[in-house]
């Protein structure tokens, strides 16, 4: 296998084809956009676990898995939730107008939007640039990675190039996400491409696979959004052929890479967010539990400010274990590290210069690692710090 990981370039599979333009829905950026596959293609999905759901996740939940999807149609501006029949109305109204504009079944076409919650969706504006939208298709991935975007700051885009039975193949990640993230799915919409062949069940086992150690390891803000979506789509136009073990194997481990580099890019770019924290517990009794624990540190108030203010305090990350029911017995033997020094083990404080630890928290990524002493099992979290400008952010988001 060779491989390729860049997240500037975005090159898009064999077969695909992305546009991203302004309906008019959102003031100055572009906020409708669409992938299309020539062939049809397999697609899977996951989707926020929270009970009240956007209408789009409803819509396309009751369509995937599948193997005949040509499309994705996403608006931003708008996340259709909380809008009732009107709003399941609409989203049927912007995917029969794709359906139509490509000559393909509505049953094809899969949906998502994202922004706020709870205002009708301006359908005219929407169905009246599908047709510019689809004139703009092109083998690049950029304005379709703009026109998801809402509070995010950056476009977040990656590929991976690899070798399978002497083919390249590639997959290429886009994503959004600043606000609302605590995936169980989060304001996150997420999409995987591939050009490999790949059976639906098999493909929407993977895409769960890969999820729940990416996406579903992230936390900005803690809170869950109603529009979360991850779609998983393969057209196999490379000629390759997923029918054997190995091969399996290498593929799964590069869509897990590139997943896992979009849920950083995305927790990274939180809401004001200055800091990457990423959160390691090792030696756990399982890896549920590991994952609880971590994911727990990452969604702490008090731990993401102090990481914001460099504050050495890092007798909040014990308190936070406690509260994340690690048992009694483990802190005698468990320890803590933050930026690769120890602060605590055996159930005695080690770090004595809370000053060495404060400089080394002036780094954009800080890292702390939970050792449990106590299994086998590992898990990896991903959060940021919290300042002033994300009350400022969310507070005048409407305004």
């Amino acid at each position: 296998m060779t491989s390729k990981v860049n997240i500037s370039d975005t090159t898009l599979p064999q077969g695909f084809s992305a546009a991203g333009v302004r309906c008019g829905v959102r003031r100055h950026r572009p906020d409708l956009a669409l992938l299309l596959s020539k062939r049809p293609a397999v697609a899977a999905g996951v989707f926020t676990q929270s009970t009240c759901q956007a209408a789009p996740v409803l819509y396309s939940k009751a369509l995937l898995p599948a193997d005949n999807i040509k499309a994705v149609i996403t608006n931003s501006g708008q996340a259709n939730a909380g809008t009732g029949r009107q709003g399941k109305k609409d989203n049927q109204t912007m995917v029969d107008a794709v359906a139509q504009s490509l000559r393909c079944t509505n049953t094809q076409v899969l949906s998502a939007s994202t922004g706020v919650i709870g205002e009708p969706m301006q359908i005219e504006l929407i169905t009246a640039a599908i047709p510019t939208l689809i004139a703009n298709l092109t083998h690049q991935v950029d304005r379709f990675a703009q026109a998801i975007m809402t509070t995010d700051l950056v476009p977040k885009t990656v590929y991976k190039v690899l070798t399978l039975q002497q083919k390249p193949v590639i997959i290429t990640g886009v994503a959004k996400g600043s606000g609302m993230i605590h995936p169980n799915m989060a304001t996150m919409l997420a999409y995987l491409l591939t050009d490999v062949q790949i059976a639906s069940a098999q493909a929407q086992q993977m895409l769960q696979d890969v999820t729940n150690n990416s996406f579903n390891m992230i936390s900005v803000d803690a809170d869950m959004s109603t529009n979360d979506s991850a779609f998983f789509l393969a057209n196999g136009s490379s000629g390759v052929v997923l029918d054997n073990a190995q091969d399996i194997k290498t593929f799964q481990q590069a869509l897990q890479e590139v997943a896992t580099l979009l849920a950083k890019s995305i927790a990274r770019d939180g809401e004001g967010a200055s800091k990457l924290i990423e959160v390691k517990v090792i030696n756990a009794p399982d890896e549920m539990f590991a994952k609880n624990v971590a994911r727990s540190l990452t969604t702490s108030p008090l731990i993401k400010t102090a990481i914001y203010g460099q504050s050495p305090n890092w007798g909040r990350l014990l308190a936070r274990l406690g509260m994340a029911r690690v048992p009694s017995k483990l802190f005698a033997k468990l320890s803590i590290s933050c930026q690769g020094r120890l602060l605590y083990d055996q159930g005695e404080p080690v770090l004595r210069d809370r000053h060495i630890l404060k400089n080394s928290m002036q780094a954009d990524t800080v890292m702390l690692t939970v050792n449990l002493k106590s299994g086998q099992h590992h898990a990896v979290a991903w959060g940021c710090d919290l300042s002033e400008k994300y009350v400022e952010i969310n507070a005048r988001y409407l305004t």
